[in-house]
């Protein structure tokens, strides 16, 4: 279902992206973010899935412009790899290769951006700074923007049992948008994820469910 393409960024950095196209016309766009294991086998499989919804799904490796191709493993060594990679890449050049991204499947009609771990505060950024509509999976950064206003719609997914996130920092991010979609299940960090140990199918389901409605809300 998917293919590899090149994306160029407005500095004219070179990044690639995984594309996953669905069988008929597009619903929308959809750019999905990584976590800090890079465009691994999972995110690949998540924009499968939604191109199977109907969405032109984009996954842009987002690590690129400091380490081409990254695709980590869920143990250690890749958790201490995927933080040095988001320590050295930075907010701002992540949200560059979120809107080079967007901007290529645009012709799809509305993107929206769906991100998971570090990719959940990337998409969140992206509702605030690009103005993109934005489902956020357990970002565990998304409280050092809890206070800017975002320009678009927002829906949240939060694990109870996520040691990664406190629950006073929940509670930030939903005071800080009260008009967002906010969802926490009796999960883990990381529910989503097929290949953790913390993955937990029922909420996945839930979350998935959620998202699907969100999207075709507003974008298609």
């Amino acid at each position: 279902m998917g293919k590899n393409i090149t994306l160029q960024l407005k500095d004219g950095t070179r990044i690639g992206a995984y594309v996953a196209e669905p069988a008929g016309t597009p619903k929308a766009g959809l750019v999905v973010v990584q976590e800090i294991f890079g465009v691994n086998a999972h995110i690949r499989s998540v924009a499968d899935r939604y191109a199977a919804q109907g969405y032109l799904a984009i996954a842009p490796a987002l690590f690129d412009p400091v380490q081409p191709g990254v695709e980590l493993g869920y143990d250690q060594e890749g958790v201490t790899k995927g933080q040095d990679y988001v320590g050295k890449l930075g907010f701002e050049r992540a949200l560059a290769g979120v809107e080079a991204a967007a901007q290529e499947v645009r012709g799809a009609g509305k993107v929206a951006t769906v991100g998971y771990c570090w990719g959940g505060t990337v998409s969140f950024l992206s509702a605030i700074r690009l103005g993109l509509p934005a489902i956020s999976y357990y970002g565990g950064r998304n409280v050092q923007f809890a206070g800017e206003p975002a320009k678009a719609p927002l829906m949240f997914h939060y694990g109870l049992k996520d040691a990664h996130i406190s629950e006073a920092d929940r509670e930030a991010v939903r005071k800080g948008n009260p008009t967002a979609e906010f969802h926490v299940y009796d999960a883990d960090h990381g529910f989503n994820c097929d290949a953790r140990g913390s993955y937990d199918a029922d909420s996945a389901k839930l979350a998935m469910e959620r998202s699907l409605a969100f999207l075709a809300r507003h974008v298609g």
